[in-house]
């Protein structure tokens, strides 16, 4: 999908607290995603994004639980 094309100006971005949501005038919502990074402590480079991010900070909370 191409966001952005020549003379495209109609854009809202929000950055809520749960979800991001892009839209686009004539389009409506483009993407809506969880706002979760999911972020390697030892190297700090970025692993995941959004549902997939969300997906592993979900399997990861149920494993410590099982613990």
């Amino acid at each position: 999908m191409k966001f952005f094309t020549f003379g495209s100006k109609d854009i809202g971005i929000d950055l809520g607290t749960a979800n991001i949501l892009v839209t686009l005038k004539g389009k409506g919502i483009v993407l809506k995603e969880p706002s979760v990074v999911a972020i390697d402590k030892k190297t700090g480079a970025i692993m995941a994004t959004g549902n997939e991010a969300k997906e592993m900070l979900r399997k990861n909370t149920r494993a410590n639980q099982s613990s």
